[in-house]
């Protein structure tokens, strides 16, 4: 396994914080409350210009870090869209039962 650059230590200290980010937002979404996804916004633009900045065996190391952190963001989102307009429930008359007693 090749030694990671210096660049490189700080793309995964970015990368952990904005993994962070995103267990916090999860968390507070799921209690209900508001989110500020600006700061994250922010990380992961910062992440983004030192990955194209990098050199492609640099950047080689940091992809299973990249792939979680794309899972969890994927997995906001998926949350944020539940809450903004969660999924509707049967309707009631589709599954009564017919007939009377």
């Amino acid at each position: 396994m090749s030694e990671i650059s210096v660049t490189g230590i700080q793309v995964r200290e970015e990368l952990d914080k904005a993994a962070s980010l995103v267990v916090t937002a999860r968390r507070l979404l799921a209690t209900g409350t508001m989110v500020d996804l600006s700061a994250l916004e922010g990380k992961v633009r910062v992440i983004c210009e030192k990955l194209v900045a990098m050199g492609r065996e640099d950047g080689k190391a940091l992809v299973p870090a990249m792939e979680v952190l794309i899972g969890d963001l994927d997995r906001l989102a998926d949350a944020i869209h539940e809450r903004v307009d969660p999924p509707s429930m049967p309707s009631s008359g589709s599954h009564a039962p017919s007939g009377g007693v």
